[in-house]
């Protein structure tokens, strides 16, 4: 029951779509009837780690740095779990907040300025340019940053997610870590204090790193 219990938590801090009101509510009945089975169960819950949860965003004019986003899964007697929103991914991401803000990078020292018309944007972190190309895909729900000469031309491809007030960016754990070093090193700071980022969701699946941003 209490695995139940944290599912259903888990499920509600979802933003659904009709779809995934619908399978919430197929798991409710079952609950409240008694009748539903561990297979019905673990294949209801799997059709909410399946659906998209997120309008599309398209990406132009600025945006503030508003903190570390984190996503991650779950998994547990067959059951996958999307931790998104949860306690879990929360603490992660104060956390998160808690190491960058040692090299001076806190919600609003950094932002992004993205142009529609070419595809470019600019990264702007404490003062220093960062410029580049972006590419949305997949119906505006994914994206590729290209940056300059001046990141040695490093890319990355990520999640785009609509979070009300603006956008998340989730990329894969490995590449954001490696994309906060460089800019911690441009910033002329050492990345000590950030390493540990990517251990913080040591035990959870498909995790991911980005940024909370907002208009």
């Amino acid at each position: 029951m209490k695995k139940l219990v944290s599912i259903l938590a888990l499920a509600a801090a979802f933003t659904m779509t009709a779809n995934a009101q619908s399978i919430l509510g197929d798991l409710l009945g079952n609950i409240g009837s008694n009748s539903g089975t561990a297979s019905t169960v673990a294949s209801i819950v799997s059709g909410l780690a399946g659906t998209v949860y997120s309008a599309p965003v398209s990406l132009n004019g600025t945006y503030n740095y508003g903190g570390i986003a984190v996503s991650a899964t779950s998994s547990e007697g067959g059951i996958v779990a999307n931790l998104a929103g949860s306690a879990v991914t929360s603490t992660i991401e104060a956390k998160a907040d808690e190491y960058l803000a040692k090299v001076g990078i806190v919600p609003g020292a950094a932002k992004f300025n993205f142009n529609a018309e070419d595809n470019t944007f600019t990264m702007t972190v404490l003062g220093i340019s960062l410029p580049g190309n972006y590419k949305v895909g997949d119906g505006e729900k994914t994206v590729t940053l290209t940056f300059g000469k001046t990141m040695q031309f490093f890319c990355m491809t990520g999640v785009l997610e609509s979070n009300g007030t603006g956008a998340k960016m989730l990329f894969p754990a490995n590449k954001a870590m490696e994309f906060i070093k460089k800019v911690v090193a441009k910033i002329g700071e050492k990345s000590s204090e950030v390493s540990a980022i990517a251990k913080l969701a040591d035990g959870y699946d498909n995790y991911k790193i980005g940024f909370k941003l907002s208009k």
